[in-house]
């Protein structure tokens, strides 16, 4: 994550999809690259993807970025970061486990997009795609496909992202996959593969668009508080339907940050400066312990367990 908004003069002209693919190299690989942008008419968040695509919205990207904007610039309870065009309102919420920074994000939901050809799906067939599973396509700035499991396969969700690939009819500019497994009325795991960046550890709005779908699908409840866990840790979703049958979420989550450092790019590589690096080893430890409290309790299995 970068603050393009103090370090505006340093990217003057800087060509951003070529830093993300090199900065996402560093450390054996990341999940991207988030800029806090804008000023103070209208603060907003960009997100690259690892292979240099830009992302139009980050559930988990936003809220580091709103932890960012508010530290540095803001100091607010409520404000809105703006990504992809859209605003989204932002809160500060109570700290997890009482130390733990955490911020909440609404998120609209629509049902349909250009992004998918199919039209509208919730729990349908996409045999293009996968002949057994039943997706709920659902938009959040970005494009989602969800399908319910008993197993959360990775091999599976694995071909699946894979295979979008070669749907360009279907999904014009990709989308992500995501399965999620139902424990409860108010608990669901998921696990994403992210278009421009494969399976990842966590995705949130992959957990936003999962949670939509199981209350769209009768297995969770709007307006109840759901824990949605991956394997990166957990967030929470309050799914709301107004009168009208608009749909719109709330995500709300960690923002930890676990260092900081001076980053060179000289237009095809990125290093970090020697001895730049300032580790929030008390922070990464406390999240680290809530993560270990929030465990997967039922292995992911690796075969074919639809």
């Amino acid at each position: 994550m970068i603050d393009a908004v103090r370090c505006a003069a340093a990217l003057e002209g800087c060509d951003l999809p070529a830093l993300a693919r090199a900065a996402c190299r560093l450390d054996g690989g990341t999940d991207g690259l988030l800029l806090l942008a804008g000023g103070p008419a209208e603060w907003g968040m960009r997100m690259f993807n690892p292979d240099g695509s830009e992302a139009e919205m980050c559930g988990n990207g936003i809220r580091c970025v709103a932890r960012l904007a508010d530290e540095r610039y803001l100091r607010a309870d409520r404000f809105a970061l703006v990504s992809g065009g859209r605003s989204y309102a932002i809160t500060r919420e109570e700290p997890l486990a009482g130390a733990i920074p955490a911020y909440g994000v609404r998120i609209p939901v629509g049902r349909s997009s250009a992004d998918y050809a199919g039209g509208e799906s919730i729990g349908g067939a996409i045999p293009e795609l996968d002949p057994a599973l039943e997706f709920t396509y659902l938009h959040l700035g970005n494009p989602h496909l969800a399908a319910r499991v008993g197993r959360i396969d990775m091999e599976l969700l694995r071909r699946l992202g894979e295979r979008v690939a070669t749907l360009g009819g279907l999904f014009p500019r990709g989308v992500n996959v995501s399965l999620f497994r139902v424990d409860g009325r108010r608990e669901l795991f998921v696990a994403t593969y992210e278009r421009g960046a494969g399976i990842t550890e966590s995705c949130g709005t992959a957990m936003t668009a999962s949670s939509t779908a199981a209350c769209l699908l009768g297995c969770c409840d709007f307006d109840a508080d759901l824990a949605v866990r991956n394997r990166g840790g957990m967030v929470r979703c309050l799914c709301r339907r107004d009168a009208r049958g608009a749909l719109s979420t709330r995500l709300a989550g960690n923002a930890t940050f676990e260092a900081e450092a001076v980053l060179r790019f000289d237009g095809g590589r990125a290093e970090r400066l020697s001895g730049s690096e300032r580790p929030r080893a008390a922070e990464t430890a406390a999240y680290d312990a809530f993560r270990r409290t929030v465990a997967e309790d039922s292995p992911i299995r690796n075969h074919d367990n639809r």
